[in-house]
């Protein structure tokens, strides 16, 4: 029997699993894709909030803080890249002006860095910002993190102390069992002392299992472009409009690899599953972005892709234990990236204060070889590496720069990539330009190699996502 389970591996349950990770537990991280980061976690803006916009005295507001005042730490500890950019919150006539105020109370209310910019103040942090702009909330403490290797690093962490993930592990039915609970799916069954519901937007329907009724999340969908790594420079920080009561809108923010991210669009839906892209979102994406840069360079646009947040009935982070041994994470949306470290913290502390025995896992290790260590290394590091394993000497993917020796390095290494799209958000081949163009059959070899499957076999993203029928030529160069 384990400790503890975690349903969903998103920021969230990542997260979760590296706090419990440094305690003597025996953990699992139950997962119905095929990866991890396949949620929320894989396709949003990775702004890390500085906290001016939540409701002050709330869960959320709490977290945010406190979640954005760790995630510089977290992210050296786990080799992810990490950049405090600073944000701007920015207004074009005098209502924006008062939503600006507001914010700025807020902010300070929530012991955030907050300042009031007039015109000239904006233009001088950003000149390249819109003509019509007349005033901004500065928050100088905002950042930027990739989203989804965060996730992987962090439960990558928890793997290497010991924690398990079952893939395609889609949850059916959970059941009371003397000391805890049996979580079953179609095919298998995992019993555990306690659960920590961290199933995005089936946190609802998870709780649900239980007898809990309370909560109720719904698909907020949000579109995105992204922009070439050439534009990565048209602003420093990220740019907001004035938020409403849909989220903080259209953004434009530079990325921690070097792109241009637009958007998203906040359209609230029913189907738990739409995540097409459309005409509608990308003119509105454009539009508005228009508006807050001067020439945007919007022909730059590399790809485009969508997001479904989990909007909760509260208003709040919906943190609840309905029943001893069983905590709910949910209604996790903007800023629950921010959170995450916090959100685990907190999670940590509940289950000890409902009798979890958390001793210290005295081999605990805090720290992760970045995923990016060969591209970030000095030419000689370079040299040294290729040296001791060739692999690294082969560009796979050109957009990028990607070896062969960091493609085998997301397969092997804590939690593995399975499929195509598991290799790019690990490595980014396939993720410039030319989208995968060249390198998705190389790519697929080398999956194919490792995992001791039929290059057929090779999915872009597990299930049935196959996208090769047959093999019509010879394999990759040695």
């Amino acid at each position: 029997m384990f400790d503890v389970a975690i349903i969903g591996a998103g920021v969230v349950g990542a997260m979760v699993a590296r706090e419990l990770a440094k305690y003597q537990l025996k953990i699992i991280v139950l997962e119905k894709e095929n990866d991890v980061a396949m949620g929320a976690s894989r396709a949003n803006s990775g702004i890390v909030h500085a906290g001016y916009d939540a409701t002050p005295g709330s869960l959320k507001a709490r977290l945010n803080v406190e979640g954005a005042a760790m995630m510089e730490d977290v992210c050296k500890a786990l080799g992810v890249k990490y950049k405090r950019n600073g944000s701007l919150v920015i207004g074009f006539d005098e209502e924006d002006r008062k939503g600006i105020e507001k914010l700025l109370e807020k902010g300070k209310a929530n012991g955030v860095e907050v300042e009031f910019l007039d015109q000239a103040g904006v233009r001088a942090l950003e000149p390249n910002i819109g003509k019509n702009v007349t005033c901004a909330l500065y928050a100088p403490t905002g950042g930027i993190v990739c989203p989804y290797d965060l996730t992987i690093a962090a439960l990558g962490n928890a793997m290497d102390n010991g924690a398990e993930l079952k893939r395609n592990f889609a949850v059916c039915s959970i059941e009371k069992i003397p000391g805890g609970y049996e979580i079953c799916s179609e095919n298998s069954r995992v019993q555990t002392r306690c659960v920590v519901n961290c199933a995005g937007l089936y946190s609802d329907t998870i709780a649900k299992m239980i007898g809990d009724h309370s909560i109720s999340v719904h698909p907020r969908k949000g579109e995105y472009i992204l922009l070439d790594k050439e534009c990565g420079g048209v602003v420093r920080n990220t740019i907001f409009r004035t938020p409403t009561k849909m989220g903080k809108g259209i953004l434009v923010s530079p990325t921690v690899d070097g792109n241009l991210l637009l958007g998203p669009t906040s359209v609230d839906k029913e189907d738990k599953e739409d995540k097409d892209t459309t005409a509608e979102g990308f003119a509105e994406i454009l539009g508005k972005a228009k508006e807050y840069v001067e020439n945007l360079p919007a022909g730059k646009a590399i790809t485009s892709f969508c997001g479904l947040r989990a909007a909760g009935n509260t208003g709040d982070f919906i943190i609840t234990s309905p029943e001893q041994g069983f905590v709910n994470a949910a209604g996790i949306e903007s800023p629950g990236l921010s959170a995450s470290p916090a959100i685990a913290r907190y999670i940590a502390g509940m289950l000890r204060e409902q009798g979890l025995d958390l001793a210290e896992n005295p081999n605990y290790v805090a720290t992760r070889v970045s995923s990016h260590h060969f591209r970030d290394a000095s030419l000689e590091e370079k040299n040294a590496m290729i040296k001791a394993n060739p692999a690294y000497g082969r560009i796979i993917c050109r957009c990028e720069g990607v070896t062969e020796g960091e493609i085998l390095d997301a397969i092997r290494r804590n939690p593995g990539a399975t499929d195509l799209d598991g290799v790019k958000r690990r490595t980014r081949a396939q993720m410039g330009r030319c989208q995968g163009g060249f390198c998705m059959p190389y790519v697929t070899e080398l999956l194919a190699k490792e995992l001791g499957i039929a290059y057929e076999d090779v999915t872009k993203c597990g299930g049935k996502s196959v996208i090769n029928v047959e093999k019509t030529k010879g394999g990759m160069a040695q």
